[in-house]
């Protein structure tokens, strides 16, 4: 028997921006790996059908279907071990699906110390065996502690209502919270796919923020989905090294660059004002930089004794900081995105 029997992950969304670095990830530490995923169609663009083939190739199980198909995913859900959604903002809501399929298909749950062993040993696995979870699409800001202007407040409220209804099905979960997308948002500060003489900087620029690069959220969450100290926690990815000011991350890129830019400061005032009279979803846009890089809102708060440090918990795990990601980008700097909201 293999005594190193890995957990199978189903995710969904695996094919959007994270959710491919997740499901590469998930593959990479050797999990059998399943994506549901919306069917192809004749409008389906030729990225998307060449990511789907590569992951086929890979050993990855796709499922073809839509949300509301309760009983494929509850057949695909009892193949699986740990659940992990990555579905973009205007879908988090749909995610009460996946719960009400979880919650059919009763594999998804807590175990007992005796279940744990008789498990390891069907399995061939003589570690300790993780917790059987489910991790709803988080990976962004700490919703249950932290405000923001109300375009964006409404969004977060979507992802508190889910938190609840998970906590109230008893299913184990885990949340993840990623901080600043360190792809993401170094392409939309820095700009580095357009030749340009200036940089926006919003407030006084001296507002601290957390950044994580896409692929390190991703290696990251697949340890802490199989991991059994983070079942019923929030996991918060803050690693020291990331935690920049804009003007820093701008003075690290003039470096790098050999460039310098003339600094255009939007003032909070203004910011205020966009995120009132902005159309969706610009608004939301503009209320996310309001708190995250004018008020500083991701680094206001301490953890408490229930928050777990995904650096901390896997100190051997060796992230890439901001001033290597910048590297990466002054020679193939990644594809800039757009969230959705």
């Amino acid at each position: 028997m293999d005594r190193e029997a890995k957990n199978t992950v189903l995710i969904f969304g695996g094919t959007g921006n994270l959710g491919t670095y997740m499901v590469k990830a998930s593959i990479k530490l050797g999990h059998p790996t399943f994506v549901f995923a919306r069917p192809l169609t004749p409008q389906s663009t030729i990225n998307k059908i060449n990511l789907h083939k590569e992951f086929q190739s890979s050993g990855v199980t796709i499922i073809q279907g839509e949300l509301k198909e309760h009983e494929k995913i509850v057949a695909v859900l009892r193949q699986v071990d740990i659940v992990i959604s990555v579905l973009p903002f205007p879908q988090i809501p749909d995610q009460i699906h996946i719960i009400e399929a979880i919650k059919v298909a009763g594999n998804i749950k807590l175990l007992s110390e005796f279940a744990c062993k008789i498990s390891c040993k069907l399995r061939g696995s003589y570690k300790e065996f993780p917790q059987k979870r489910f991790l709803p699409s988080e990976f962004g800001v700490e919703e249950d502690r932290l405000s923001f202007l109300p375009p964006f407040e409404a969004c977060l409220e979507k992802k508190r209502k889910i938190r609840r209804a998970v906590e109230a099905s008893g299913i184990p979960y885990t949340y993840v919270s990623a901080n600043c997308f360190g792809a993401y948002f170094l392409n939309y500060l820095l700009r580095p796919h357009e030749q340009h003489e200036d940089v926006t900087i919003y407030g006084s620029g001296e507002a601290k923020a957390p950044f994580t690069y896409e692929e390190d959220i991703a290696n990251y969450t697949i340890r802490v989905a199989n991991d059994p100290r983070t079942c019923n926690k929030i996991v918060i990815y803050k690693m020291q090294k990331n935690i920049l000011s804009q003007i820093e991350l701008i003075s690290l890129w003039e470096k790098k660059t050999g460039k310098y830019f003339k600094k255009v400061h939007v003032p909070e005032e203004e910011l205020v004002k966009l995120t009132e009279t902005l159309p969706f979803p610009d608004n939301v846009r503009a209320s996310v930089l309001h708190g995250l890089f004018v008020k500083g809102d991701l680094v206001t708060y301490e953890l408490g004794e229930n928050d777990l440090e995904a650096s901390s918990l896997y100190p051997d795990y060796k992230y890439t900081t901001v001033d290597q990601l910048l590297d990466v980008f002054l020679v193939d700097p990644p594809k800039p995105a757009l969230a959705t909201f």
